[in-house]
């Protein structure tokens, strides 16, 4: 059976996906940035990127028979309630999206198995792939200069996921144009000074590594600007004007905003056992913290407001 291009991205678009692009396996335009921002040492603790790194920046290297890579992207955005506590990143607010955007790249390889594929692997942020530049490379948008994903109608608020397949499909031409222009506000946002210059982020000064990729005590310098966030940042998201004019509301029930921390106090984490923890958040971003980590980012976030 043969499937086009265009099939599989009406597939895509039918399970619920924002866009679908189509990339080739070429080893991806910028693979000497990769090398030098892993040794300057921006990559801090996160040592499964070194290992990654030849895959990364040579996708062929996932699979001899693969042809292509399908990639999508996901919307989570919830306008949801200012918090006067502690913060959670609006990805992290709803169900694990390693569980709910998995399920549906699963769907779209069925579909792909169906058309004819022996390989349909599915990945979102569980394997060595540079997904923002698969995905610029795929026509979905440009790399901005917090290095996220912006597309053009939509923003930054998605999750970005791939198929790798065997079946041999028309690619898109990369997107090209860069729309950033002189706008320098999520640069000049970032409480801690996370970016070295545009599209360079030192994570070792994220707030989003910080609290939840840094293992023991955050550092008390960084502790300081947390600015009320417990878990991840949307900082950098939130004051970019392509958000600001266009960013949309997720269709996915499973991304809105739970009610599980609105007036949750100082103690909220420090009363709660691990079998508790594990009931409430075990089927959200938070458990990749986990109970100490939540523990340790709460307590931070709530000394940061002062």
């Amino acid at each position: 059976m043969t499937v086009t291009a265009r099939a599989v991205k009406d597939e895509a678009l039918r399970l619920g996906f924002a866009a679908c692009g189509i990339s080739s396996l070429d080893p991806i335009p910028h693979a000497e940035s990769l090398d030098h921002w892993l040794e300057a040492g921006y990559g801090g603790t996160m040592r499964y990127i070194h290992r990654q790194a030849k895959t990364r920046k040579r996708p062929a290297f996932l699979a001899p028979a693969a042809k292509c890579i399908v990639v999508v992207i996901h919307t989570y955005y919830s306008r949801g309630t200012p918090s006067h506590g502690p913060r959670l990143a609006k990805y992290a607010q709803g169900m694990d999206y390693h569980t709910v955007t998995l399920d549906r790249l699963e769907q779209l390889g069925d579909f792909l198995k169906a058309s004819g594929a022996n390989l349909a692997r599915a990945y979102v942020d569980t394997g060595p792939l540079q997904e923002r530049e698969l995905a610029q490379r795929a026509g979905l948008g440009w790399i901005g200069k917090n290095t996220m994903l912006l597309r053009p109608g939509l923003g930054s608020w998605f999750f970005i996921g791939e198929v790798v397949t065997d079946l041999e499909l028309e690619i898109d031409a990369p997107f090209e144009v860069d729309h950033c222009g002189t706008c320098t506000r999520c640069l000049d946002a970032c409480p801690t000074a996370a970016f070295v210059e545009p599209r360079v982020l030192d994570a070792t000064r994220c707030i989003s590594y910080l609290t939840i990729e840094h293992k023991g005590p955050i550092p008390a310098e960084m502790a300081s600007s947390l600015n009320g966030w417990a878990f991840g940042c949307d900082i950098c998201n939130d004051v970019c004007p392509w958000n600001e004019r266009f960013a949309q509301g997720t269709a996915e029930p499973a991304f809105q905003p739970r009610a599980d921390l609105d007036a949750a106090g100082p103690s909220f984490f420090d009363t709660m056992d691990a079998a508790e923890f594990e009931r409430r958040f075990g089927d959200t971003p938070l458990s990749r913290a986990g109970l100490a980590g939540m523990r340790r980012n709460w307590k931070a976030a709530w000394e940061s407001l002062g």
